[in-house]
């Protein structure tokens, strides 16, 4: 069985993104650099939501992302891609594939098939959705030492309790603390 985990960039005071869909404040340095290069190499299926699908969709194809990080451009646009959307019918992006009936039934035939693992990239309401329904196999929160005034929190509209355990942490020189769960 396929495994489904979730990875998501956050704030000290847990937000995902800030307003207007905003990133600006996470801190990607050479290691963190390493670490997508690293994971990158698992070549799991990508999984995304549609707003954030079009954020990566616009940046990883271009030369300006494969002179910048050409080892993780590489494995972004060469990975699997599901997109779960209502609204679009088609996508220009390598390798990607749509769905858009019932989420969590989808995401439970798919674990079944055999193929790698797959990865939620952002995507929070996809992450609450798939939580709530206790598809989600572990959790990788990349914590930025900051905080922001505004934005959307993780697990924004959790109906019930998730309780997680700590599997295992590392510390980034630029103070981004990397933690991973797994529910109990």
């Amino acid at each position: 069985m396929r495994k489904l985990n979730a990875y998501n960039f956050l704030t000290l005071n847990g937000f995902y993104k800030g307003l207007h869909e905003d990133i600006s404040w996470h801190r990607h340095g050479s290691e963190e650099e390493e670490y997508s290069k690293e994971a990158m190499q698992s070549q799991n299926t990508l999984l995304f939501g549609r707003v954030t699908y079009e954020m990566m969709k616009s940046f990883w194809p271009t030369e300006e992302a494969k002179k910048a990080m050409p080892d993780v451009a590489a494995g972004m646009n060469n990975a699997e891609k599901i997109v779960v959307s209502g609204t679009l019918k088609s996508s220009d992006w390598e390798n990607t594939s749509i769905i858009n009936g019932n989420l969590s039934e989808e995401i439970r035939q798919l674990k079944l098939q055999p193929g790698k693992d797959i990865t939620i990239l952002g995507s929070g309401s996809i992450i609450t959705q798939l939580a709530e329904t206790k598809l989600i196999d572990s959790y990788q929160f990349m914590i930025d030492p900051v905080a922001i005034g505004q934005g959307t929190p993780a697990f924004n509209g959790l109906q019930n309790k998730l309780d997680l355990t700590l599997t295992n942490s590392k510390v980034f020189k630029s103070g981004v603390v990397l933690l991973t769960y797994q529910p109990l």
